[in-house]
């Protein structure tokens, strides 16, 4: 076994990417149905954020409930180091990745060591390194239970109705809003290979990495603005939300669905006049599911593209990185 304490980056209070802290903690020790991970590289998420800054962005009442220091992280890639003895889906020398412990905050993945559930985790696809590996959990999950099959029956803190995918295939046209980011780039790949036609909109910058995945067509949002060049879409995935995100609706045909990620903006009597459905869904931790996605990502029909990585230490360079935007793929922490 390892020594007894391990490196972690902690939160002892809430504020910019300045308040991340690199320290040493003691290695956890895994619990019924969980394996101890030792962490080669760890996926950075709108929700690290969010933590970080108190979930300012969140009403009080569906705020999770965590106490200071807390270990940001949910996303993973790493090797099996230990595992719990009702634990049979894994064995020591695995290599594993997995979002842990979504939607609460107890993921605690920017460390060297990490108590994981055996359910959150798949086999690291052999074909695709660590850092690739840990940019998928998330962000390839929510696309995945977004687009392709929720795979849950939680509700929502944010609706009351369970969401639904809307059936993929060479009939149905997506617009994808925010395509170069982490859910964006998933959703265009998981798209095209249902055989969608999907409309990419991003800064400009981004235009050939996302010919390059795939996309029939791309709109420059820098410069022009997609509801009033596209009429008649079938599917609206909004990976940006915000005020702004009921604008898209206009894109849409009679019956078609806007899904927004992100909070939007929504007023129902307009979306009840255009005759269209607003729904959404919480990503939730699926070990099944990341297998299926495994499944793609070893056979390379859907990529993790990187924006860039930082060693563990660095967090706080990698939190700046993400709040400058305008990110292509997944910024990752290495950790060894």
């Amino acid at each position: 076994m390892p020594t007894h304490t391990m490196r972690a980056v902690r939160l002892h209070e809430h504020g910019g990417p300045e308040v991340l802290r690199h320290d040493e903690v003691p290695i956890p020790e895994p619990g019924p149905g969980e394996v101890l991970v030792r962490v080669h590289a760890v996926g950075v998420n709108p929700p690290d954020w969010y933590l970080r800054d108190g979930m300012s962005n969140l009403p009080p009442e569906v705020r999770p409930k965590f106490s200071l220091p807390v270990i940001p992280g949910t996303d993973l890639s790493g090797v099996v180091e230990a595992v719990a003895a009702d634990v049979d889906g894994f064995c020591v020398g695995d290599e594993v990745f997995g979002l842990l412990r979504f939607p609460s905050f107890d993921g605690s993945t920017y460390a060297e060591y990490v108590a994981a559930p055996a359910s959150d985790l798949a086999l690291k696809p052999a074909g695709i390194d660590h850092v690739h590996a840990a940019g998928a959990p998330m962000a390839g999950l929510t696309a995945w239970q977004f687009l392709i099959d929720l795979g849950h029956d939680h509700p929502s803190p944010f609706q009351a109705a369970q969401h639904r995918p809307v059936p993929l295939d060479t009939n149905v046209t997506v617009l994808i809003n925010g395509a170069a980011g982490g859910v964006g780039h998933f959703a265009l790949q998981l798209a095209k290979w249902k055989g969608a036609r999907v409309i990419a909109v991003a800064s400009g910058a981004h235009e050939s990495f996302l010919s390059e995945l795939g996309a029939d067509e791309f709109i420059d949002y820098t410069k022009s603005r997609p509801e009033e060049l596209v009429h008649g879409v079938d599917l609206v995935l909004d990976a940006v939300g915000g005020p702004d995100s009921k604008r898209l609706l206009r894109a849409l045909k009679r019956g078609g669905s806007q899904f927004p990620v992100f909070f939007g903006e929504f007023d129902e009597e307009e979306t009840a006049k255009l005759g269209v459905t607003v729904t959404g869904t919480q990503v939730r931790s699926n070990g099944a599911q990341l297998a299926e996605l495994g499944r793609l990502l070893d056979a390379g029909t859907v990529r993790v593209a990187i924006d860039s990585t930082f060693a563990l230490a660095d967090a706080r360079a990698a939190h700046e990185r993400a709040a400058r935007g305008h990110i292509q793929g997944k910024i990752v922490l290495t950790v060894a």
